[in-house]
């Protein structure tokens, strides 16, 4: 016969229940009616906490700001600090080029008493001028000597600045600038070269003349004739042509040059 027992199976000895191992606590996989041993989760941080962290946060942003702030001006002040030490510690101790002064134009002269009217209506006599400088138009005449030079036409006219100064003007005009250059060369040739009157221990004899300044007569760049300056006597003159016209200017010694300057022919 089988021996069955309670709970078992035909044939086998029905099993007993074991006992709980000491190694293992009675409960592990869940066993249901007995107590877990698995970690309770962690509670969230409430309100209060998260908004504590956030501005700490915050705080740390701002330090690390500030501090870089801080940093860059003090890198820009030794920057700045080492340029002007260099700048004064090596830099040049030569004195900086003094700077050219201005030039102060002062207003041309101009007369004191009104020109005179020429009489003369050609088209030459037209373009002459009636006031050089201080010097105003005082008189004017036909010329004969040069008439007689073959100039077709010519004057011979004083200026005036109002009291003593004179300035004597002969001008005439030729055919062709060649005859104008040759009756120019004649009036140049009159002026003494340099040396030409002898010293002597006279103190009221001439001194010896300077030599005579003479160069081209220019207009727009162009070469139109030419001028010579120089003293005859107690008088400075300035002989010059230009195309087909020749002038000769005898006045003070001091205003001869500036007068042939300023004439505008």
């Amino acid at each position: 016969m089988s021996d069955t027992r309670p709970g078992g199976q035909p044939g086998h000895p029905a099993e007993r229940p074991s006992a709980p191992s000491p190694l293992w606590p009675q409960g592990l996989g869940g066993v249901a009616g007995q107590g877990s041993t698995q970690p309770s989760p962690t509670p969230e941080p409430d309100v209060a906490t998260r908004a504590r962290s956030a501005d700490a946060d915050v705080d740390a942003a701002a330090r690390k700001r500030r501090l870089m702030l801080i940093g860059g001006i003090a890198g820009g002040v030794v920057v700045v600090g080492g340029v002007m030490a260099a700048l004064l510690l090596g830099g040049d101790d030569s004195p900086a080029p003094a700077t050219d002064a201005a030039t102060v134009f002062l207003p041309s002269p101009t007369p004191s008493v009104a020109p005179v009217a020429r009489e003369a209506a050609t088209a030459f006599a037209a373009v002459l001028p009636v006031s050089v400088l201080q010097f105003a138009l005082a008189t004017s005449a036909n010329d004969d000597a040069w008439l007689a030079a073959n100039a077709i036409e010519a004057y011979t006219e004083t200026f005036t600045d109002g009291a003593s100064g004179t300035v004597t003007v002969q001008a005439g005009q030729w055919e062709t600038p060649e005859e104008a250059a040759a009756h120019a060369a004649r009036l140049a040739a009159e002026l003494p070269a340099a040396g030409d009157a002898a010293a002597t221990a006279d103190p009221t004899a001439t001194p010896a003349a300077p030599a005579p300044e003479s160069g081209e007569v220019t207009v727009a760049g162009a070469a139109v004739g030419t001028y010579t300056i120089g003293a005859l006597g107690a008088d400075g003159v300035a002989v010059w042509s230009n195309g087909t016209t020749v002038f000769r200017a005898t006045g003070p010694v001091e205003v001869i040059h500036d007068f042939y300057k300023a004439f505008p022919l």
